[in-house]
């Protein structure tokens, strides 16, 4: 159940979105006449925004709604998950505790999404015709929540943006600190992979592969990437290539570790021997929900074999 919800968000239903959308609009214009419809008409505009958290009239028809019925708290709800899609700090609209959203509830949303906006292109298009824009964008996100999937699969697509238009090597970098908030990301995992195969980079394009498989294996990503690197050596292609050993994968997976633990600030854990590590720590880790440390911590006792190590990835993909 968990990788079917995980694969809904990651591929936004747009026409299931619009179909609630405009349920939601016809229950509005209905709500004039009996306003039981009103009621009917928020949870319309609630399964939009559930399938489609990219479309802003989405999020615009479910303020109205709470508008309508005088709801200042859920227009303050609606609002707070609106800056967790954004990676934005919800904390920062308690500066507003005082205001009255019914009056000003559109206008912050619509301030929000102006500066910000959910559509890639319409965002690459603002980011690019400012001055500066993809520098400013870069440093912003290093210093941004990403957990929240649906914030995660938004700036991932931001940043096939910055990579379609040239900016490979922020797409690398940053590819990587978005996928160490949330590592159960396969999309942004096989994006990466084919950027590393198509540089030639074929170790860790199978690095990348494995994850996405492993998080979304009804795509094998790592098993068609085999079929291509055999593929080119039946064509006798000069390049040789084997399946990254052990020592690679545990490095790999110790960087990403380091980059989880980095993304997401949190009191430092000191363990006796990080080149051994233990279940015992990886059960420390999971106790303080530091869910992506522990499992790229997991994952790398499951490449050097560990007893019980695979069943704890398997534990922990659940968890997140």
């Amino acid at each position: 159940m968990a990788t079917d919800i995980g694969a809904s968000l990651q591929h936004p239903r747009r026409s299931l979105g619009n179909r609630h959308r405009s349920q939601a609009r016809k229950f509005i214009d209905m709500s004039k006449d009996d306003s039981d419809y009103l009621s009917w008409a928020e949870q319309s505009a609630r399964q939009a925004v559930l399938h489609d958290f990219t479309h802003p009239d989405n999020w615009r028809v479910l303020v109205e709604t709470k508008l309508l019925s005088g709801d200042d708290a859920g227009i303050r709800a609606v609002l707070v998950e609106l800056f967790s899609v954004l990676g934005r700090d919800p904390e920062s609209l308690k500066q507003l505790e005082n205001v009255d959203m019914t009056e000003t509830g559109s206008q912050i949303l619509e301030a929000s999404l102006s500066a910000d906006p959910l559509d890639p292109d319409y965002w690459w298009e603002k980011t690019n015709a400012v001055e500066h824009g993809v520098q400013d964008f870069c440093e912003r996100l290093k210093s941004l929540d990403l957990t929240d999937i649906r914030a995660n699969v938004l700036f991932s697509r931001r940043l096939e943006r910055l990579r379609d238009s040239g900016f490979e090597e922020e797409f690398l970098e940053l590819s990587k600190l978005v996928l160490a908030h949330r590592p159960n990301n396969h999309e942004t995992w096989s994006e990466l992979g084919r950027m590393h195969e198509r540089r030639g980079e074929y170790d860790n394009a199978w690095m990348c592969y494995d994850q996405a498989q492993l998080h979304f294996p009804e795509i094998p990503t790592r098993d068609r990437f085999i079929e291509r690197m055999e593929s080119k050596m039946d064509d006798n292609v000069t390049t040789t290539w084997n399946a990254p050993g052990i020592e690679s994968k545990v490095e790999f997976l110790s960087r990403m570790q380091t980059l989880a633990s980095q993304a997401v600030p949190t009191t430092e854990v000191f363990f006796e021997d990080d080149n051994n590590p233990t279940m015992g720590e990886v059960d420390v880790l999971l106790s303080e929900e530091r869910f992506t440390e522990a499992f790229f911590l997991a994952r790398r006792m499951a490449a050097e074999g560990v007893e019980g190590a695979v069943e704890k990835v398997e534990e922990i993909r659940g968890m997140l």
